[in-house]
């Protein structure tokens, strides 16, 4: 923005010193500090309605749109529905011929001289557990 760079800092900071004195420069610094956090907030502010006013003209914009599309689907509705009670009438581009989709083909059943699979009748809780160690004993 103001494009300041080291060597024009440093001559200021030299012109402060010596205008202001190295007594009252740290409260100098702090009211300058304090001038500039407010510039800061000042400009984010403005910067957020600019920002904020754009998005409303982008979204009135695009809500436009949406009508004007929304108006033209309801014309081609109304056209194709006054088609179908009379002549049938072309709009868009001509059909395309499509090959037909075949039937997916049946399963199987499995043959009659397979067993079927019986589900296990054990319950869980009567399964064997694992012996622990005794306590003390690593695993090598």
């Amino acid at each position: 923005m103001f494009d300041v760079g080291a060597g024009e800092l440093l001559v200021i900071l030299i012109v402060a010193v010596v205008v202001i004195g190295p007594k009252d420069l740290p409260l100098a610094m702090r009211a300058a500090g304090r001038w500039i956090g407010k510039m800061r907030r000042m400009s984010a502010h403005f910067r957020s309605g600019i920002d904020a006013m754009v998005r409303e003209a982008e979204l009135e914009e695009m809500e436009k749109k949406w009508k004007a599309q929304n108006e033209e689907i309801m014309r081609r509705s109304a056209a194709l529905t006054q088609a179908e009670a009379g002549a049938p009438v072309m709009t868009g581009p001509p059909p395309v011929d499509v090959a037909p989709v075949e039937a997916p083909k049946a399963v199987e059943p499995p043959a009659a001289d397979t067993p079927p699979v019986e589900p296990a009748t054990e319950p869980l809780a009567q399964l064997p557990l694992p012996e622990a160690a005794p306590k003390g004993s690593a695993d090598v």
